[in-house]
């Protein structure tokens, strides 16, 4: 079978991730022992036990095969959630909160996103693109195939179009698929007015982002002294006129409505969601949009945690992210599901899910990525562990020892 791409065979677990035909946070998750998985062309031809899979699919007639004997296989991870682009170093504001400095604190002095866009600006475009190829290869060896990339330490046209340059360029020459969000509503710059702001974001910078055909979301931060609801919603029709999607940061530090606004646009998800309400939650299904958990903020901020068992019990497809930025530097979607488990009570199973097929519904890819089963994308990790709980059971240490992208191994 001169077409056979890779067989992985005699694993200890097969995680296959699926739709759900059946209610239930897990709902969708099939795990096979002494599993097996054939790549054809780049596709998933068979899924199943190992006697079953290797008899139409033979190892030794496949260009790459892995014996896969007391290891896992999974889907690769969909991470819907980073500000991977950017200059410079905020470790000393790391040892700040550590000292009892607030986040708003630290922005006040002129610490976090405006010193970002400080530092981000002086860069050239190179060095943003090296800064982002590095992190990306951190996110894969840490099993991310598939990673949502926002702009928004820029905050002017020509900054955001940089950015959103780099996210294409990096694109091209790397294994994770990127998807590019638009984000120059990320802070209000120094010495402007917001409502002058928001005036150059919906006039300048959509029409220019929209021209440039990069991004596919527009994204705000919906915050109490960030961008009103009023704000928001201004910025985020704007950007679907200009046809980009809405995505909005929500109830992250205070209950302010981005959550009933990112449900009102229809918004692809809303992310954060601290502070989120039960109605906030019902309107979020209601209008279809994925409610998107970052449990490595608020463990980087020592706050509370989303809600995510109530979420999820409500019926939400709760999705799990990094939020990898100067502020969150975690690369690692294995550490978010142990965070995800101990810190908002999801099961391995709910978060293996949260961090796969809900996570490519985040960013509307709802029939490719995150998923393991017969006709997806080849994109799939091997485990040095026995079962999918060992990821998160395992905090500290990484687990995957080999990523799979397309039916071809990229990294171990």
């Amino acid at each position: 079978m001169t077409d056979l791409q890779f067989v992985v065979h005699g694993a200890a677990e097969v995680a296959a991730v699926s739709d759900a035909d059946d209610a239930g946070p897990a709902a969708g998750l099939e795990t096979i022992a002494d599993g097996a998985v054939a790549v054809v062309d780049g596709e998933i031809a068979a899924v199943g036990e190992t006697a079953t899979v290797t008899r139409d699919y033979p190892p030794e007639n496949a260009a790459t095969a892995i014996d896969a004997a007391g290891k896992t296989v999974q889907p690769g991870f969909v991470d819907p959630h980073t500000h991977a682009v950017f200059a410079g170093d905020r470790s000393d504001e790391f040892e700040a909160k550590l000292r009892g400095k607030s986040y708003q604190e630290i922005m006040a002095e002129g610490g976090g996103i405006l010193r970002t866009v400080r530092a981000t600006r002086e860069a050239d475009t190179e060095t943003l693109l090296a800064n982002l190829l590095d992190h990306l290869d951190l996110m894969l060896a840490h099993g991310s195939t598939t990673v949502e990339v926002k702009s928004g330490y820029g905050l002017d046209t020509e900054t955001e179009l940089r950015m959103l340059e780099v996210i294409d360029r990096a694109n091209e020459r790397h294994p994770i698929d990127l998807v590019a969000t638009y984000m120059g509503a990320h802070a209000v710059p120094e010495d402007r007015d917001t409502d002058e702001y928001v005036d150059e974001v919906v006039d300048e910078q959509l029409p220019a982002v929209a021209d440039q055909g990069v991004a596919e979301f527009c994204d705000v931060f919906c915050e109490e002294d960030v961008f009103d609801v009023a704000q928001s919603r201004r910025i985020l029709e704007a950007g679907r006129e200009r046809g980009l999607s809405p995505k909005a940061h929500a109830e992250e530090f205070v209950h302010l409505g981005g959550t009933q606004l990112a449900a009102d646009v229809g918004a692809t998800s809303a992310d954060h969601l601290l502070n989120a309400t039960s109605d906030d939650v019902r309107a979020l299904i209601d209008a279809g949009t994925v409610p998107v958990l970052l449990p490595g903020t608020a463990f980087g901020l020592r706050t509370e945690y989303a809600d995510a068992r109530g979420m999820l019990e409500a019926g939400a497809p709760v999705a799990l992210a990094t939020d990898f930025n100067p502020n969150c530097h975690s690369h690692s979607m294995g550490f978010a599901t142990t965070l995800a488990c101990v810190g908002m009570r999801m099961t391995p199973a709910e978060a293996l899910i949260g961090a796969t097929r809900n996570a490519a519904a985040a960013i509307d890819r709802p029939n490719g990525p995150g998923r393991l089963e017969v006709g997806g994308p080849a994109d799939l990790c091997v485990l040095d562990a026995p079962s999918h709980v060992h990821v998160p059971y395992s905090f500290g240490v990484n687990r995957v020892e080999t990523v799979v992208k397309d039916g071809e191994v990229v990294h171990g």
